[in-house]
């Protein structure tokens, strides 16, 4: 048999037995020393390999040692897959160990393969985890080369995109025409697609604006101008189940993506809405701020009491239900640009200004000691987003109106990576372990391998990028117009009027390879569609087809 090299370490009353490659036993015999106090007296040359010997399934050998198999399961359970194939070529006990169902369950339980599952769910975990390992190797091929299918989501006619959200795959989106629409775009199947209002059908074309929609898991919500706010249960049908009215316009909407909690920001009040134990939806609480609310969000995993973060031009709120407002943080003068939050920090991006210019920073404050953790970047420009919520740990990204897309590193407080993404200011930005997904104002989605600081591609249509959402196998984008006025259909043509309303696309990367061998499209229009329906291309030719 060929001996094993092995490095051992005692910590906490465990064994993490490292295994590194085939070579001497030096190493293993100091880790059996201190592991077994009977064995201190022990010379290294009494010592030798031996093949096993008594029952297998009961005592294992390690070398002339005859440990139980709970207690050797223990110390196998701190070795990686690699290290587990590389022990089960020792002998045919250390294989039946190696190929332990817990082992290989845990396993999968750690990189995050089948979370919701237990182990009595499959038979074969290891055959389980070589099947979810190859499709995420698919996955990130098909990120990287572009394959897989695309689709655009159905447009409400004679209507402007106003605002679109996205959570899990299902999509949502507000229009000029007072219309909330939700697609689902994991099963293209939804109960209720059209979620209805409690305004008079019969006055058509009178309905104010949808300003801001925010979907999560079980709940839809919406906010209209005149201060309205509809409130709707993803599961029991299009009809709103609780409706709220503000007396002045809605500035901001938050919508908590853990439980039911939603809050609204109209002039310088800030409510928090939260169903009861019976289901009837009360005021869970209600803040006075002293400046017009910018942005809104909600802090995830707060437990009982929700908590939310609100900024009003230099000033930025801390607001707890069961405390007054606190001011976070303020210096006069310089205007928060942009914010996210996290379980236990919030970013948000300050714009300097005054007699004393110190540039534009990004600040990341603890939610918990309510102090300043980092100051990050120094940059001309404003930023203009920034993603802390789905960043990796330790890891920051931001947009710029310098064209740059930026991963800040929390750690050192500088800047890990700058990328010259777009061509005007960055929109939208988000990021996981090994991508970069950006949208810019020029109407540019641009996907990047920051590892390797390279773009793999990028799709183009007229607005600017509002709305970004990606997990490992999807993709929602929406490029929202500014202009939010419907063009008159007697007075121009239906090409005309497209070019106005937005657009909102959808990929999905986890495709069959047999049944999409083509790239994604980078237009949609067919060689024989008349020249006028192609005024969002980036090529002058269709290129689809050739």
């Amino acid at each position: 048999r060929k001996p094993l090299r092995a490095l051992g370490n005692l910590a906490e009353g465990w064994v993490h037995l490292h295994l590194e490659s085939i070579g001497h036993v030096d190493f293993l015999l100091m880790f059996t020393a201190l592991f077994f106090p009977w064995f201190e007296n022990t010379s290294v040359t009494q010592v030798s390999i031996s093949p096993a010997l008594g029952n297998e399934m009961d005592d294992v050998p390690f070398f002339d040692v005859q440990l139980p198999y709970e207690l050797a399961i223990n110390i196998f359970q701190y070795l990686d897959r690699k290290e587990l194939g590389r022990c089960a070529q020792v002998s045919k006990t250390w294989k039946v160990i190696a190929e332990d169902e817990v082992l290989w369950y845990r396993l999968c339980q750690q990189e995050g393969h089948l979370p919701e599952s237990s182990i009595s769910d499959y038979s074969c975990w290891k055959l389980i985890f070589q099947e979810c390992r190859a499709k995420e190797h698919m996955l990130r091929t098909n990120w990287k080369n572009r394959k897989g299918a695309v689709s655009e989501l159905e447009h409400i006619p004679d209507a402007v995109l106003c605002d679109v959200h996205s959570h899990d795959g299902v999509v949502i989106a507000g229009y000029t025409s007072g219309e909330v629409r939700v697609w689902d775009t994991r099963t293209w199947d939804y109960v209720a697609p059209f979620l209805e209002s409690e305004y008079e059908e019969d006055e058509p074309g009178m309905q104010p604006y949808v300003s801001f929609v925010r979907i999560n898991s079980s709940l839809a919500v919406a906010a209209y101008e005149d201060g309205f706010l509809n409130i709707w249960d993803l599961r029991t049908g299009k009809y709103p189940i609780h409706h709220f009215e503000h007396d002045a316009r809605i500035q901001a909407l938050a919508l908590s993506k853990d439980d039911a909690t939603v809050a609204t920001a109209s002039a310088f009040d800030v409510v928090m809405l939260y169903p009861n134990e019976e289901g009837y939806w009360q005021i869970a609480a209600e803040f006075e701020v002293q400046k017009l609310v910018d942005y809104l969000e909600i802090v995830p995993d707060t437990g009982r009491y929700p908590v939310a973060v609100a900024t009003a031009g230099d000033l930025v709120y801390l607001l707890k239900a069961e405390d007054s407002a606190r001011t976070l943080h303020y210096v006069y003068g310089q205007p928060v640009t942009c914010l996210d939050v996290s379980a236990n920090q919030v970013a948000f991006g300050v714009k300097s200004l005054g007699w004393v210019y110190e540039g534009n920073k990004i600040l990341v404050y603890s939610l918990e000691a309510e102090r300043c953790l980092s100051k990050l970047g120094n940059t001309l420009g404003d930023f203009t987003c920034v993603n802390l919520r789905d960043s990796p740990p330790n890891l920051m990204v931001s947009g710029n109106m310098d064209r740059r897309v930026r991963i800040h590193d929390l750690r050192t407080d500088k800047i890990a990576l700058s990328l010259s993404a777009h061509q005007l200011g960055v929109s939208a930005v988000q990021m996981d372990d090994w991508k970069v997904v950006s949208g810019g104002e020029e109407g540019l989605v641009s996907v990047w391998d920051y590892r390797m600081n390279q773009k793999l591609w990028e799709v183009h249509s007229r607005h600017a990028v509002r709305h970004i959402s990606f997990n490992s196998h999807s993709l929602i984008t929406a490029n929202v117009p500014y202009e939010k006025v419907v063009r008159n259909s007697d007075l121009d043509s239906f090409a005309t009027h497209r070019r106005h309303r937005g657009l909102i696309h959808a990929y999905e990367f986890a495709v069959d390879q047999l049944a999409f061998q083509s790239p994604l499209p980078v237009c949609r229009s067919s060689c024989d569609t008349m020249t006028s329906y192609n005024y969002d291309l980036a090529l002058t030719f269709p290129s689809d087809n050739i």
